[in-house]
């Protein structure tokens, strides 16, 4: 002991000179970071955290005043997350199952509601089989580093999802990135690709930001044509894209499929379900709204994730009543699509009320309405002023979307009513000429 306490007298000072240092460190980190945190106000690309003090659905009440408030801005596709069935199906499953599993699904954080639930999503998307992960951001770190090698390449969409990125990072394999649903870009990342032994193209199904669909069927063929496999994710489609029963093989509109629908997903929509390999989607937007993710494909490709995937090997198991919420979902969406029915018609009405007004609205007859305003700081003014109309939405800016391309995103859900929507419509074109984003 006296020796330690002689080395750090002669290397400058004991105790007192470390807590020193280290308070040093503390001061210039505190600096660097008020530092950064005022560069994101002064861009007007600060995020504020509205709280809300009542359940998620079309109308919400915030802590900071008023009620009634009209929630244009979750991702709350069906409405399913303050559905009465929904929340009893979670009530009974923590009652009966308890609150968690302390462990994760390896050791015992495996239950029988675990294993029901991903067999159900396995053959909601007539696969094989699936697994289950905290999130979908977890199933995406997940897949790309257990699947892929140095010797395999993946080729992934420029605007695909921060966790599609994130997951990419994180593997080994050669990494191509092409054009945004730019077919010619990716044969061409494909053609140099084929000295490698795998490979992989990774797409969104639908582009949570832009509302686009992805070309699937255009990727599926260039897979084809060059031997690779295709990976989409689904979070954005599963629940309520995709006609029911029968294939199409065009791109026709999506309006027409939200009635045909339990939502399998983009890759049914486009007819191609047969060809596309893996899907990774969320059990927390349109399948009830709480939380988790999962993957689902081939059975040998499941049983590998189980064994490698580190965020399924090292994450607590879904907690009971979040699979409870998930398979109650799932089951009315296979009992029936009259929940989605009423979607496309809303979706029609904002969108063309909107373009009417003058707006520009990126994507194609998806819920998810980007009104594109291009300046951070207009974007971020006009979600203030729409609050102050009793419009909840969010200005989003960069680094969540490219520089020049801020907007606000609108998301329509099945229980928005025509009257909600309108208002929307009538708060936009009232703050638009205020800011002058209208003439």
């Amino acid at each position: 002991m006296w020796r330690g306490a002689a080395v750090r007298l002669l290397r400058g000072g004991g105790a007192g000179s470390s807590r020193a240092a280290s308070g040093a460190a503390v001061a210039e980190l505190r600096r660097r970071l008020e530092n950064e945190l005022e560069n994101i106000r002064g861009a007007g690309t600060w995020k504020s955290e509205r709280i809300i003090a009542s359940r998620q659905g079309p109308h919400v009440r915030l802590t900071s005043g008023g009620t009634g408030i009209l929630n244009f801005c979750a991702n709350n596709y069906l409405g399913l997350s303050s559905h009465p069935e929904v929340i009893r199906a979670a009530v009974e499953a923590l009652e009966k199952f308890g609150a968690g599993l302390s462990s994760v699904r390896f050791i015992c954080g495996t239950q029988s509601i675990h294993k029901d639930l991903e067999e159900k999503i396995a053959r909601f998307h007539q696969r094989e089989d699936a697994i289950l992960y905290a999130c979908c951001f977890d199933a995406n770190a997940g897949i790309f580093e257990a699947l892929l090698t140095p010797e395999d390449a993946v080729l992934s969409d420029e605007l695909n999802h921060a966790s599609i990125i994130d997951g990419i990072r994180l593997c080994k394999a050669n990494k191509y990135r092409y054009k945004h649903m730019d077919m010619e870009d990716l044969e061409a990342k494909l053609q140099d690709a084929q000295k490698h032994r795998l490979r992989l193209v990774a797409t969104d199904g639908a582009f949570s930001m832009d509302g686009d669909i992805a070309p699937l069927k255009e990727i599926c063929e260039l897979a084809q044509k060059y031997d690779a496999l295709v990976f989409i994710d689904e979070c954005h489609a599963t629940g309520f894209l995709g006609p029911n029963g029968r294939h199409v093989g065009t791109r026709r509109s999506i309006v027409l499929s939200f009635l045909l629908s339990i939502g399998r997903g983009t890759d049914e929509l486009l007819g191609v379900m047969d060809k596309v390999t893996i899907i990774n989607s969320t059990l927390g937007k349109a399948l009830g709204g709480a939380a988790g993710g999962y993957t689902t494909g081939p059975k040998p490709l499941i049983e590998f994730l189980r064994q490698r995937s580190r965020p399924y090997l090292f994450s607590n198991s879904l907690p009971p009543a979040v699979v409870g919420c998930a398979s109650k979902a799932l089951d009315l969406l296979m009992d029936s699509n009259a929940i989605a029915q009423s979607m496309a018609a809303k979706t029609q009405r904002f969108r063309s009320k909107m373009a009417a007004a003058g707006f520009t609205i990126s994507g194609k007859d998806h819920p998810i309405c980007p009104v594109m305003l291009g300046d951070a700081q207009l974007a971020a003014v006009m979600a203030e002023d729409m609050l102050d109309r009793g419009i909840y939405v969010i200005g989003f800016s960069y680094p969540v979307v490219p520089k020049g391309k801020a907007r606000i995103r609108v998301q329509i859900s099945a229980v928005h009513s025509d009257e909600d929507i309108d208002r929307c419509v009538e708060a936009f074109i009232e703050v638009g000429r205020k800011r002058g984003a209208l003439p």
